[in-house]
């Protein structure tokens, strides 16, 4: 259950969903030390670019690989987007909005591992992966579907991969979210 009493229909906006998750993953870090949920940053895809051309939904900064690096850039993005498995346009805006941007490396250019949540606010999980992977199939991307995860055990959780152009393959982890009374991991 996401977001009781909140607006959990196909009109919902995703900014709100967004900060609350936010909210929720800061109140829900147990070990502040370990990690840190930033807000949404403006980003660049290359160096050379002058004006941000992106903006990221939920950036990581983890503690460890700072003191080890001194890296202080995100180093784990987090890409959110609203999903209903019969919403045709919210699985096209999933895929051109959201994997598209890690693929095409306006989002974390440098990383080999990203990370996206679907907010589940009509139907199953299942039908919200299953309305991705037509979208896939339908842009001839079949091969980088979205299938459930080798890491996490769970039915919210799928997994995909992506090919790259510049910086190899990367992958992503998606956790489909869904509302309460809406929908439910099946």
């Amino acid at each position: 259950m996401l977001a009781q009493g909140m607006d959990a229909t196909a009109t919902a906006k995703e900014v709100p969903l967004t900060k609350k998750l936010r909210e929720g993953m800061r109140m829900a870090s147990s070990r502040p030390d370990n990690m840190i949920v930033l807000p949404g940053t403006e980003s660049t895809s290359t160096p050379e670019l002058e004006a941000p051309d992106g903006l990221t939904d939920i950036p990581l900064l983890l503690i460890e690989i700072y003191l080890r690096s001194g890296e202080q850039d995100p180093h784990a993005i987090i890409e959110c987007k609203r999903i209903a498995g019969g919403n045709t346009d919210l699985c096209r805006q999933y895929v051109i909005n959201g994997i598209d941007r890690f693929r095409d490396g306006k989002y974390s250019g440098t990383h080999n591992t990203a990370f996206m949540v679907g907010y589940v606010l009509i139907g199953t999980v299942d039908a919200a992966a299953c309305g991705i992977n037509r979208h896939l199939a339908y842009r001839h991307r079949a091969d980088e579907h979205l299938a459930p995860s080798t890491l996490i055990n769970e039915p919210w959780v799928r997994e995909s991969k992506h090919q790259r152009n510049a910086h190899g393959p990367i992958e992503l982890h998606h956790a489909f979210l869904p509302f309460a009374g809406d929908s439910r991991p099946s």
